[in-house]
């Protein structure tokens, strides 16, 4: 198969016209892959897991690029025409935003709120408006909005059976693309590694913050998610 994209934690394969074929690595990068580790196994759980979160969102009715989990490493999903976007939903503050506006951490937010990053290493991926989306042609005002609408729900949707399984959503990103018919959908992955993910009695840390802070052993924190999420 044709390797058309590697990154930090992912490989992307062409399968055929509409298909594509993701291998989940074993690396672990933070702060712009200024710190990097190989965590074998990390790769297996990221999978396992973003297929059980993809699997709840198409049950809820939002479009996602998943098609099945074939191997332990290995995702099939829809070819999608990605935006250079990373969206940020935040319920509680934690990470970048208490830098930026001086949140202590742990702020329960009133609502949740939608930030967007413009995907380009090169520039470090820098926090963006709506506007600044549409001056870069990352998309137009109609798709953005769509966006927005569709992250809200996915956060409902992911707060409520996280907490149902004793996880706090604390925040998480996501990415878009257009399908090979034209439809709107989440892609990438949904994950540890995309979401801070706290026990909801002790606040302890079971996402990758483990391995940017050295809160303790990273593969612990994603073996005790996958074990909450599995039950369904």
């Amino acid at each position: 198969m044709k390797l058309l994209y590697e990154g930090k934690a992912k490989k992307v394969y062409e399968v055929d016209r509409d298909k594509c074929l993701i291998y989940f690595k074993d690396t672990a990068t933070a702060f712009d892959a200024t710190k990097k580790a190989e965590v074998e196994g990390k790769g297996v759980l990221n999978n396992t897991i973003s297929s059980i979160m993809f699997k709840l969102l198409e049950e809820k009715g939002v479009k996602t690029h998943f098609i099945e989990r074939v191997s332990e490493r290995e995702m099939l999903v829809w070819k999608a025409e990605r935006f250079d976007l990373e969206v940020v939903i935040r319920n509680i503050t934690a990470g970048s935003i208490c830098k930026r506006l001086g949140f202590r951490e742990g702020e329960k937010l009133r609502k949740p709120l939608v930030e967007f990053f413009y995907k380009n290493d090169h520039l470090h991926d820098p926090l963006i408006c709506v506007e600044h989306a549409i001056l870069l042609r990352i998309a137009d005002k109609k798709t953005l909005r769509d966006i927005v609408k569709i992250a809200l729900k996915v956060n409902t949707i992911l707060k409520r059976f996280f907490k149902s399984h004793g996880l706090l959503l604390v925040d998480f990103k996501l990415e878009f693309g257009r399908l090979p018919d034209g439809a709107l959908a989440v892609i990438d992955e949904i994950s540890p590694d995309t979401c801070r993910l706290w026990d909801a009695k002790t606040g302890e840390k079971l996402d990758k913050d483990r391995f940017r802070f050295d809160l303790g052993d990273l593969l612990e924190g994603y073996r005790r998610v996958l074990e909450r999420v599995q039950g369904g």
